[in-house]
């Protein structure tokens, strides 16, 4: 079992910067790859990025790519998401999620454990 939560959400105006956060419980979190996702109000849930167990190797959606960075420090059994130039089109709930993986995954359906989610509002 994984309990995973998440801190860091807020509301910023565009362009600016905030990183969030995902602890986890247990002993299997370094076995793991880790995802975030977000979902809007009245939109589907979205994949956002994902990173290996090592944290060697990172996915991103299009939509992210080259503004938010992804990592992990396996001692501590947390993961980041740091995430610049924010835009409006960016607010969300951001949840992260803990893969049956080790590779990073778009696949929601890869990552059976997840955490209650984290808001962020960009304001224009």
């Amino acid at each position: 079992q994984v309990q995973l939560v998440e801190s860091g959400g807020g509301l910023v105006q565009a362009g600016a910067s905030l990183r969030l956060s995902c602890a986890a419980s247990g002993r299997t979190f370094s076995t793991r790859a880790m995802g975030w996702f977000r979902q809007a109000p009245g939109k589907e849930r979205e994949f956002v990025g994902a990173i290996s167990v090592s944290g060697a190797s990172t996915v991103y959606a299009d939509s992210v790519k080259g503004r938010f960075t992804i990592s992990r420090d396996n001692a501590k059994n947390t993961v980041y998401l740091q995430m610049t130039s924010l835009k409006p089109e960016d607010t969300s709930v951001y949840y992260c999620a803990a893969g049956a993986i080790t590779g990073p995954s778009a696949n929601s359906a890869n990552y059976p454990y997840w955490g209650q989610g984290t808001q962020v509002t960009v304001s224009s």
